[in-house]
């Protein structure tokens, strides 16, 4: 009566479990699609992405601020980053007033100083359902409506403003 000794088996149909380099963090993935996430599957794996075209699906936009404690402390504008959390937490912070102040948009913003790849983007993190984010993202995301901005987000990747745009 020993539990069996493959996670994989346990997995619904056409998922595969991982183990991020970056992170050392369990992540799943949609051998169809080649998609990831981050929560176990409970469902077989969709065939093509227009699973996400789904009413359980969101969409969203974003802007990163990485810190010297963030789970990757790089990224595309930075080799190594250097500043604290509180830093980090500042720089978010004063993003965040000037998209309110309307000084700015959280497109133009992400594109300059976002440290997540989604800046070429423009922050556009594409349609998602659950488990797809890191939860902290995800419970904030889910809880937005269409075109509210969200207070500043702290997740293993750093601070995050959510946009959420559909």
């Amino acid at each position: 009566m020993a539990a069996a000794s493959s996670h994989e088996e346990s997995l619904p149909e056409g998922w595969e479990e991982r183990t991020s380099r970056s992170t050392g963090m369990t992540y799943y993935l949609n051998k169809h699609t080649r998609r990831s996430q981050w929560e176990k599957p409970d469902a077989p794996a969709g065939l093509n992405d227009d699973d996400d075209d789904a009413t359980d699906a969101l969409r969203c936009s974003h802007l990163l601020v990485k810190h010297v404690k963030s789970r990757r402390p790089s990224s595309w504008r930075q080799a190594t980053i250097t500043r604290s959390k509180l830093e980090a937490l500042s720089l978010i912070k004063e993003y965040r007033q000037r998209i309110i102040r309307k000084e700015i948009s959280l497109k133009d913003l992400a594109v300059s100083y976002s440290d997540c790849s989604s800046a070429r983007r423009h922050g556009d993190l594409g349609r998602f359902k659950r488990g797809r984010m890191q939860k902290a993202f995800e419970d904030i995301a889910f809880t937005l409506r269409i075109g509210q901005l969200s207070q500043p987000v702290e997740t293993s990747s750093g601070y995050h403003i959510i946009l959420r745009t559909a």
